[in-house]
């Protein structure tokens, strides 16, 4: 199964993230949406797995949106937050795979059996930190997750 992990867009879907996200089985967003057409250009995809962030907590097409999902990857339980402090301490066994965004800082750690995933801003850069989203293949037994540059090509 491939999954699209793509986080903290603030209104911004770029035409490097859409291609890279396309032939995706299903597509997780971090928080930090922006806008409404957003989420409904990733939905029209692949399903689509989305939590608010900071900067969407005021907006009225958000407010039906969770700040915490649960859900399963072909087999592998996943939790879904916009910020990793938002993450319990005493964290369910049985959640294997641990996604985040708001840092903008992308990160794949793995912690035992359990891999943590902050795909990084696929939105305006900040900083100078790069502009990224995360591809996962997701098999039963195995998840295999890198990182995609969104960068033009210079």
């Amino acid at each position: 199964m491939k999954v699209g992990v793509i986080s903290d867009t603030h209104g911004l879907l770029r035409a490097e993230a859409l291609a890279a996200l396309e032939g995706c089985d299903q597509i997780v967003h971090a928080g930090d949406i922006g806008s409404p057409e957003i989420i409904e250009l990733l939905a029209s995809i692949a399903p689509l797995h989305v939590v608010r962030g900071n900067n969407d907590l005021d907006a009225a097409w958000a407010e039906h949106l969770a700040d915490r999902l649960e859900f399963d990857l072909n087999g592998w339980r996943a939790l879904l937050v916009h910020d990793i402090a938002d993450v319990p301490k005493a964290l369910d066994p049985g959640i294997r795979l641990v996604i985040t965004g708001h840092s903008h800082k992308p990160l794949i750690e793995w912690h035992g059996e359990r891999l943590f995933l902050n795909p990084g801003s696929a939105g305006r850069r900040r900083f100078k930190l790069p502009v990224t989203l995360a591809l996962l293949d997701v098999r039963e037994k195995s998840i295999k997750p890198r990182l995609v540059s969104l960068e033009p090509k210079r």
